[in-house]
């Protein structure tokens, strides 16, 4: 249908607007595919390119031909200004052909101007609903999903202790659609989320601890719950006593906080080489905002720690916007 309407227009509305639709498509998708470095997207804006050349080589063609001093000819190739042929029906009887002396009738230039604006609606159309039915090569990735766990069997621990949450559930509360938002980068999306239902170390799995990790390019958040019997108070104490830094005691949503940093650690696991890995080294620092599980702050706590591997650290208003969020998810802990 296309192909007929251009057929309809005349040559000085159709090769222009061949031309113009050629190069700015042709243009458009070789950018895209240099910046995505893709062979297929080179080739098919080659071969808009080329088809955009072939009719500015027309047009450059008849131009010529009508500065001629001889009989010019039409870009069909017709001659114009000899003395025309009176062609067989003529002979006949049946009427004279249209020509440059015998314009044809005026519904013909209504058909072409029809013709011409239904082209452009097309184009237009098309234009308009391409994004909408078709893969953009620059869309918006879809953000990761949470690993699905609930269905595996949960540790002894998470049995002895009243009203647990999983790390399913963990990784549910913490990987919102605003998580980048609240981190000071909206423009990017999660990577990876995952979600464990663990045991806290050295507790022989007595402790319940699940946990759930959200990456981005620029942070990573890791959130945690310890159902044991230590206190924010007593966890300030034993801070106090280690490398931790920048302590800072706070309340958060009516319950007791505190703010600490220290550094992670960085290993590597050689495969493949039959040799161990290296020594275990100290990793960019993290910070972290310990809440307790209830307000009386009767033992247990959730951890919500903030890294990357610049070293780089958002605010701590940022931690504070994500403890508002995730906090309420987790129910609090009563008197057992």
């Amino acid at each position: 249908m296309l192909g007929f309407l251009l057929r309809l227009l005349p040559f000085w509305v159709r090769e222009p607007l061949l031309i113009a639709v050629g190069s700015v498509l042709g243009v458009r998708i070789m950018y895209l595919a240099v910046r995505d470095q893709d062979r297929v997207a080179a080739g098919l804006g080659v071969v808009f390119l080329v088809f955009t050349a072939i009719r500015v080589h027309t047009v450059v063609r008849a131009l010529r031909a009508r500065r001629n001093l001889g009989p010019a000819t039409s870009p069909d190739g017709a001659a114009v200004g000899a003395a025309p042929q009176a062609p067989p029906q003529a002979q006949a009887g049946t009427g004279p052909r249209p020509g440059p002396d015998n314009p044809e009738k005026d519904h013909n230039a209504w058909g072409q101007a029809v013709a011409a604006v239904a082209v452009f609606g097309a184009l237009g159309a098309a234009l308009w609903v391409a994004p909408h039915v078709m893969p953009s090569a620059d869309s918006t990735p879809q953000s990761a999903s949470c690993s699905g766990g609930e269905h595996e069997e949960l540790p002894k621990a998470y049995k002895q202790t009243l009203q647990p949450v999983t790390g399913e559930e963990l990784c549910k509360a913490l990987n919102r659609p605003d998580l980048a938002v609240l981190l000071g980068t909206p423009g990017e999306t999660a990577t990876t989320a995952s979600g464990t239902s663990n045991t806290a170390p050295l507790t022989n799995g007595k402790v319940a601890r699940p946990e759930a990790e959200v990456a981005f390019d620029t942070y990573t958040v890791n959130v945690s719950a310890t159902y044991n019997d230590l206190s924010i108070d007593q966890y300030v104490k034993l801070m106090k006593f280690g490398d931790e830094q920048d302590i800072k005691t706070l309340t958060v949503l009516g319950r007791p906080a505190v703010f600490s940093s220290d550094h992670t650690m960085k290993f590597e696991i050689n495969l493949g080489s039959g040799r161990s890995g290296g020594p275990v080294e100290q990793g960019p620092l993290a910070r972290t905002l310990s809440v307790a599980l209830d307000r009386n702050d009767r033992g247990g706590y959730c951890e919500i720690t903030v890294w990357s591997t610049s070293g780089a650290l958002p605010d701590d208003s940022a931690l504070l916007g994500i403890a508002q969020k995730v906090l309420p998810r987790i129910p609090e802990r009563t008197v057992q």
